[in-house]
Protein backbone atom coordinates (compact mmCIF):
# COMPACT_ATOMS: atom_id res chain seq x y z
CA UNK A 1 0.00 0.00 0.00
CA UNK A 2 2.83 2.16 1.03
CA UNK A 3 4.26 1.48 -2.09
CA UNK A 4 1.10 2.58 -4.15
CA UNK A 5 1.37 6.02 -3.23
CA UNK A 6 5.20 6.66 -3.45
CA UNK A 7 5.84 9.24 -6.34
CA UNK A 8 8.28 7.66 -8.35
CA UNK A 9 12.06 9.22 -8.28
CA UNK A 10 13.20 10.73 -11.27
CA UNK A 11 16.26 11.46 -12.05
CA UNK A 12 17.38 14.85 -11.91
CA UNK A 13 19.29 16.51 -14.88
CA UNK A 14 22.15 18.92 -13.97
CA UNK A 15 22.08 21.93 -16.98
CA UNK A 16 24.82 23.23 -17.56
CA UNK A 17 25.27 26.83 -19.39
CA UNK A 18 25.25 26.99 -23.29
CA UNK A 19 28.68 26.67 -24.84
CA UNK A 20 28.15 29.45 -27.09
CA UNK A 21 28.72 31.72 -24.59
CA UNK A 22 32.22 30.22 -23.70
CA UNK A 23 34.97 31.70 -25.35
CA UNK A 24 35.92 30.45 -28.70
CA UNK A 25 39.53 28.63 -28.21
CA UNK A 26 40.19 28.30 -31.94
CA UNK A 27 39.05 31.94 -32.85
CA UNK A 28 41.18 33.06 -30.22
CA UNK A 29 44.34 31.06 -31.49
CA UNK A 30 43.63 32.14 -34.89
CA UNK A 31 43.77 35.47 -33.93
CA UNK A 32 47.19 35.42 -31.72
CA UNK A 33 48.95 33.29 -34.55
CA UNK A 34 47.87 35.97 -37.06
CA UNK A 35 49.21 39.04 -34.80
CA UNK A 36 52.85 36.70 -33.98
CA UNK A 37 53.10 36.23 -37.78
CA UNK A 38 52.93 40.20 -38.06
CA UNK A 39 55.40 40.58 -35.18
CA UNK A 40 58.04 38.15 -36.18
CA UNK A 41 57.79 39.69 -40.29
CA UNK A 42 58.44 43.07 -38.40
CA UNK A 43 61.15 41.62 -36.42
CA UNK A 44 62.64 40.40 -39.58
CA UNK A 45 62.30 43.82 -41.44
CA UNK A 46 63.99 45.57 -38.72
CA UNK A 47 66.71 43.00 -38.78
CA UNK A 48 67.01 43.36 -42.69
CA UNK A 49 67.40 47.59 -41.70
CA UNK A 50 69.90 46.82 -39.60
CA UNK A 51 72.19 44.57 -42.01
CA UNK A 52 71.98 47.40 -44.39
CA UNK A 53 73.32 49.66 -42.50
CA UNK A 54 76.09 47.91 -40.76
CA UNK A 55 76.97 47.56 -44.39
CA UNK A 56 76.83 51.20 -45.40
CA UNK A 57 78.75 51.79 -42.14
CA UNK A 58 81.43 49.32 -43.35
CA UNK A 59 81.69 51.20 -46.85
CA UNK A 60 81.75 54.42 -44.87
CA UNK A 61 84.65 53.13 -43.31
CA UNK A 62 86.69 52.11 -46.09
CA UNK A 63 85.92 54.64 -48.01
CA UNK A 64 83.76 53.09 -50.55
CA UNK A 65 81.30 56.09 -49.98
CA UNK A 66 81.67 59.39 -48.72
CA UNK A 67 81.35 60.11 -45.21
CA UNK A 68 78.35 62.84 -44.54
CA UNK A 69 76.10 63.96 -42.00
CA UNK A 70 73.44 61.43 -42.72
CA UNK A 71 75.96 58.63 -42.80
CA UNK A 72 76.55 59.29 -39.34
CA UNK A 73 73.59 60.19 -38.29
CA UNK A 74 72.45 56.88 -39.93
CA UNK A 75 75.02 54.52 -38.29
CA UNK A 76 73.48 54.21 -34.40
CA UNK A 77 69.71 52.79 -35.99
CA UNK A 78 71.87 50.03 -36.88
CA UNK A 79 71.82 48.59 -32.79
CA UNK A 80 68.16 50.25 -32.62
CA UNK A 81 66.72 47.74 -35.28
CA UNK A 82 68.97 45.13 -34.25
CA UNK A 83 67.25 45.68 -31.11
CA UNK A 84 63.98 44.68 -33.30
CA UNK A 85 65.22 41.68 -34.51
CA UNK A 86 66.38 40.29 -31.29
CA UNK A 87 63.11 40.52 -29.60
CA UNK A 88 61.68 38.20 -32.31
CA UNK A 89 64.41 35.85 -32.40
CA UNK A 90 63.92 35.70 -28.54
CA UNK A 91 59.53 35.63 -28.61
CA UNK A 92 60.00 32.62 -31.31
CA UNK A 93 62.77 30.39 -30.33
CA UNK A 94 64.53 32.38 -27.34
CA UNK A 95 61.74 31.79 -24.39
CA UNK A 96 62.02 28.18 -24.91
CA UNK A 97 65.42 28.17 -23.38
CA UNK A 98 64.22 28.85 -20.00
CA UNK A 99 66.13 30.91 -17.29
CA UNK A 100 68.92 30.43 -19.68
CA UNK A 101 67.40 31.86 -22.95
CA UNK A 102 65.67 34.81 -21.07
CA UNK A 103 68.67 35.95 -19.17
CA UNK A 104 70.84 35.70 -22.33
CA UNK A 105 67.94 37.71 -24.12
CA UNK A 106 68.20 40.70 -21.05
CA UNK A 107 72.24 40.94 -20.84
CA UNK A 108 71.85 41.02 -24.59
CA UNK A 109 69.48 43.47 -24.95
CA UNK A 110 70.71 45.90 -22.79
CA UNK A 111 74.49 45.52 -24.54
CA UNK A 112 72.40 46.83 -27.42
CA UNK A 113 71.00 49.77 -26.05
CA UNK A 114 74.24 50.41 -24.46
CA UNK A 115 76.43 50.13 -27.83
CA UNK A 116 73.87 52.23 -29.11
CA UNK A 117 75.10 54.97 -26.98
CA UNK A 118 78.80 54.16 -28.01
CA UNK A 119 77.43 54.99 -31.70
CA UNK A 120 76.38 58.15 -30.89
CA UNK A 121 79.33 59.21 -29.15
CA UNK A 122 81.75 57.66 -31.99
CA UNK A 123 79.94 59.39 -34.77
CA UNK A 124 78.22 62.14 -34.01
CA UNK A 125 80.30 63.30 -30.59
CA UNK A 126 84.05 62.18 -31.33
CA UNK A 127 83.98 62.71 -35.24
CA UNK A 128 83.69 66.72 -34.30
CA UNK A 129 86.20 67.17 -32.12
CA UNK A 130 90.29 66.90 -32.42
CA UNK A 131 92.49 64.20 -31.65
CA UNK A 132 93.49 65.98 -28.19
CA UNK A 133 90.53 66.62 -26.89
CA UNK A 134 89.40 62.87 -27.89
CA UNK A 135 91.70 61.25 -26.12
CA UNK A 136 91.37 63.24 -23.18
CA UNK A 137 87.82 62.22 -22.30
CA UNK A 138 89.21 58.41 -23.29
CA UNK A 139 91.13 58.89 -20.31
CA UNK A 140 88.38 59.86 -18.17
CA UNK A 141 85.16 58.11 -16.87
CA UNK A 142 83.45 57.96 -20.48
CA UNK A 143 86.38 55.76 -21.58
CA UNK A 144 85.57 53.00 -18.84
CA UNK A 145 82.37 53.21 -20.10
CA UNK A 146 83.07 53.03 -23.52
CA UNK A 147 85.10 49.44 -22.45
CA UNK A 148 82.30 48.26 -20.60
CA UNK A 149 79.70 48.53 -22.72
CA UNK A 150 82.03 46.84 -25.48
CA UNK A 151 82.69 43.94 -23.30
CA UNK A 152 78.94 43.84 -22.39
CA UNK A 153 78.28 43.56 -26.05
CA UNK A 154 81.04 40.72 -26.46
CA UNK A 155 79.30 38.62 -22.99
CA UNK A 156 75.69 39.57 -24.42
CA UNK A 157 76.29 38.49 -27.74
CA UNK A 158 78.04 34.92 -26.64
CA UNK A 159 75.32 34.15 -24.65
CA UNK A 160 72.18 35.19 -26.82
CA UNK A 161 73.58 33.18 -29.65
CA UNK A 162 74.37 29.65 -27.23
CA UNK A 163 70.55 30.50 -26.16
CA UNK A 164 69.41 30.00 -29.35
CA UNK A 165 71.75 27.44 -30.34
CA UNK A 166 70.48 25.06 -27.99
CA UNK A 167 66.79 24.88 -29.40
CA UNK A 168 66.14 23.73 -32.70
CA UNK A 169 64.77 26.13 -35.07
CA UNK A 170 67.37 28.81 -35.57
CA UNK A 171 70.41 28.03 -38.15
CA UNK A 172 73.99 27.37 -36.49
CA UNK A 173 75.95 28.59 -39.13
CA UNK A 174 74.72 32.67 -38.85
CA UNK A 175 74.30 32.28 -34.94
CA UNK A 176 78.39 31.68 -35.16
CA UNK A 177 78.74 34.58 -37.49
CA UNK A 178 77.06 36.51 -35.19
CA UNK A 179 79.27 36.10 -32.44
CA UNK A 180 82.32 36.53 -35.25
CA UNK A 181 81.51 39.73 -36.21
CA UNK A 182 81.09 40.73 -32.87
CA UNK A 183 84.41 39.97 -31.46
CA UNK A 184 86.11 43.03 -33.35
CA UNK A 185 83.11 45.46 -33.04
CA UNK A 186 83.17 44.80 -29.33
CA UNK A 187 87.44 45.18 -29.33
CA UNK A 188 87.77 47.70 -31.37
CA UNK A 189 90.29 49.35 -29.30
CA UNK A 190 92.57 46.62 -29.99
CA UNK A 191 92.76 45.69 -33.32
CA UNK A 192 93.19 46.93 -36.63
CA UNK A 193 91.33 49.05 -38.60
CA UNK A 194 90.44 46.07 -41.64
CA UNK A 195 89.58 43.82 -38.99
CA UNK A 196 87.25 45.85 -37.48
CA UNK A 197 85.19 46.49 -41.34
CA UNK A 198 85.03 42.64 -41.61
CA UNK A 199 83.84 42.23 -38.71
CA UNK A 200 81.10 44.37 -39.80
CA UNK A 201 80.44 42.83 -43.13
CA UNK A 202 80.39 39.25 -41.29
CA UNK A 203 77.79 41.00 -38.55
CA UNK A 204 75.64 42.17 -41.04
CA UNK A 205 75.66 38.71 -43.15
CA UNK A 206 74.58 37.29 -39.72
CA UNK A 207 71.65 39.23 -38.91
CA UNK A 208 70.49 39.22 -42.64
CA UNK A 209 70.51 35.61 -42.81
CA UNK A 210 68.37 35.34 -39.32
CA UNK A 211 66.26 38.28 -40.45
CA UNK A 212 65.35 36.09 -43.29
CA UNK A 213 65.12 32.62 -41.19
CA UNK A 214 62.89 34.53 -39.36
CA UNK A 215 60.37 35.58 -41.81
CA UNK A 216 60.14 32.32 -44.00
CA UNK A 217 59.37 30.95 -40.72
CA UNK A 218 57.25 33.36 -39.22
CA UNK A 219 54.06 31.27 -39.90
CA UNK A 220 55.28 27.77 -39.33
CA UNK A 221 56.60 28.92 -35.36
CA UNK A 222 55.09 27.06 -32.39
CA UNK A 223 53.68 29.83 -29.74
CA UNK A 224 54.74 29.01 -26.23
CA UNK A 225 50.90 29.03 -25.13
CA UNK A 226 50.15 28.79 -21.18
CA UNK A 227 49.21 24.84 -20.36
CA UNK A 228 46.01 25.75 -19.49
CA UNK A 229 45.62 27.27 -23.03
CA UNK A 230 46.82 24.21 -24.32
CA UNK A 231 44.67 21.67 -22.37
CA UNK A 232 41.51 23.92 -23.79
CA UNK A 233 42.60 23.58 -27.44
CA UNK A 234 42.73 19.81 -26.58
CA UNK A 235 39.44 19.64 -25.09
CA UNK A 236 37.63 21.66 -28.11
Amino acid sequence: MLDANVEPCRPQIMSFPSSSNAPDVRTVQSSEAVSNVMLYRLASMAGAGSALILLVNAAKRSALIATTDFTQLLAPLAEILALGLIVGLFLAFGRRAGPLGTIAFVVNFIALASLEGVEVVINLVFSKLPLTTIMDLRAGPLGLALVASSLLFLVGTLAFAISLAVRKGVPRVPLALYFMGAVPIALRALVPEWTLDVGLVVLATAIAWLAGSLWIRASTIDDVRPESVMHLSRGA
